[in-house]
């Protein structure tokens, strides 16, 4: 395959995914590796994982995936475990009694892991775990052809799926005090146009979602070690490029434009008088 990234398999479903994406009901958009792809994207961005590609950039896509924290390694052996379901299915075309394909369950169990790994060190709202959890294959999938690609490829326990998330989720609780709550530099809130009024009445997970949004707004990784001083720095930069011609004293300010205007009107009458 010409224009190879990451791997052949790789490369087909996000291709697929961009063919795809106009017709959400079509056989492509719904197939296994472009419904991973999808998986992927709301553990992290439909950015995250199509501009790497679109720029062909291999060490961001991975410096993307590894973000919440999940190792690198891992991500490594996940596009492996990607490339050889795809080896698998391409030869299970031609073939009458299907070869069983391990890798459509332990594909799944790892971008589990992937949002479990998040989930603890980041945040996840209600609505993303929803999301996530409709494309995962299990008899609880809406679309019919997820469905059926359950009962044919997860072999005796087509509830495995299902039960390894609800497992996982269940186990690994990120515990935060109740009274605990993260709030950034005030002035990052009023250059987004919210008062401290506004954003103490946000909830926890309101608030950690609009310091999301803070921290995008500024371009600053939230993976960054020093993403508090990057966003003192942004800040800074911020107020320096929009900061007026003045004192903030009035008087001071009248004495310094007298002063520019007398300046420019000297120079003036000693070009006249050289040219003259």
């Amino acid at each position: 395959m010409k224009g190879i990234f990451i791997n052949e398999a790789f490369t087909e479903a996000i291709n697929n995914y961009l063919s795809s994406k106009d017709n959400q009901n079509g056989i492509a958009y719904n197939s296994f590796l472009v419904v991973c792809l999808r998986l992927l994207m709301v553990i992290y961005s439909e950015s995250d994982i199509v501009n790497p590609y679109q720029i062909k950039n291999t060490e961001l896509l991975i410096d993307n995936l590894r973000k919440y924290g999940y190792p690198e390694a891992k991500i490594n052996e996940f596009f492996s475990n990607f490339q050889e379901y795809n080896a698998i299915a391409k030869k299970n075309q031609n073939l009458a009694i299907k070869e069983k394909n391990p890798y459509f369950i332990t594909i799944q169990k790892q971008i589990i892991d992937m949002f479990i790994t998040k989930k603890v060190n980041f945040h996840v709202l209600e609505e993303e775990i929803r999301a996530f959890y409709e494309l995962l294959y299990s008899p609880d999938c809406k679309e019919p052809l997820m469905i059926s690609d359950n009962y044919l490829m997860a072999g005796n326990n087509i509830n495995e799926i299902k039960e390894y998330f609800e497992h996982e989720m269940a186990t690994h609780i990120k515990v935060v005090e109740e009274a605990e709550k993260n709030y950034l530099n005030n002035r990052s809130y009023e250059i987004m146009g919210y008062s401290m009024d506004q954003i103490k009445a946000l909830s926890e997970e309101e608030l950690e979602k609009m310091n999301h949004q803070v921290y995008d707004y500024f371009k600053i990784r939230e993976n960054a070690i020093n993403k508090e001083y990057l966003l003192e720095k942004a800040i800074e930069e911020f107020e320096h490029q929009r900061r007026p011609l003045t004192s903030g004293n009035g008087y001071v300010d009248i004495l310094l434009i007298m002063g520019i205007v007398s300046t420019v009107v000297m120079v003036g009458a000693i070009l006249t008088f050289i040219v003259f």
